[in-house]
């Protein structure tokens, strides 16, 4: 058989990692705050993909599927800036907690931390809350509010709904009228 190889398989994922400002600042919120434990640390003068000289520490935090957030702290208190072309409500992570009154009790500890959090936000699917990290980065805590089912039905449409939304897009790109 030739043609194309078939698609590597892809299990989950591993980790998201950013440029943090501050590892212990980071740490403290990921770690102390949210509760995910800070459970390896990197630390080169090297970068080894590329062998470039920038030093660096690289903290990872563990979810409970086994996953990590990580960061990238290069020693300078820089954080990474935001995409100027893009919303800062764009670029984020969603993290899954388990029900609504554990999203709601994160709310709560986060706003009596003094963290500014938007939500509880019903997106009719699933229900979150937004807030930003140190770093300026956008995390989103999130949780399933509708059975599997539901999620399969939407599941089968995806491709037309896609298909639609480029067709809507095309036009008005096109500047043939419609609304987007």
């Amino acid at each position: 058989m030739t043609g194309a190889p078939l698609a590597v398989p892809v299990l989950g994922l591993h980790h998201f990692a950013w440029r943090c400002r501050d590892s212990e600042e980071t740490r403290q919120f990921y770690e102390d705050l949210l509760g995910l434990p800070l459970v390896h640390v990197i630390k080169s003068d090297h970068v080894p993909s590329t062998g470039e000289y920038c030093p660096y520490v690289h903290i990872f935090f563990q979810m409970r599927d086994g996953s990590y957030i990580a960061f990238f702290d290069l020693g300078d208190d820089v954080k990474a800036e935001p995409s100027p072309n893009t919303p800062p409500w764009v670029n984020h992570i969603a993290l899954r907690v388990e029900s609504v009154a554990a999203l709601r009790a994160a709310k709560a500890r986060l706003d009596a931390a003094g963290v500014e959090v938007l939500g509880v936000t019903d997106h009719h699917i699933i229900e979150s809350i937004y807030f930003f990290d140190p770093n300026g980065i956008r995390v989103e805590l999130t949780t399933p509010t509708v059975p599997q089912s539901e999620m399969d039905a939407h599941a089968l449409r995806a491709r037309a709904d896609l298909d639609e939304w480029t067709a809507r897009k095309a036009a008005r790109m096109a500047g043939q009228g419609a609304h987007v």
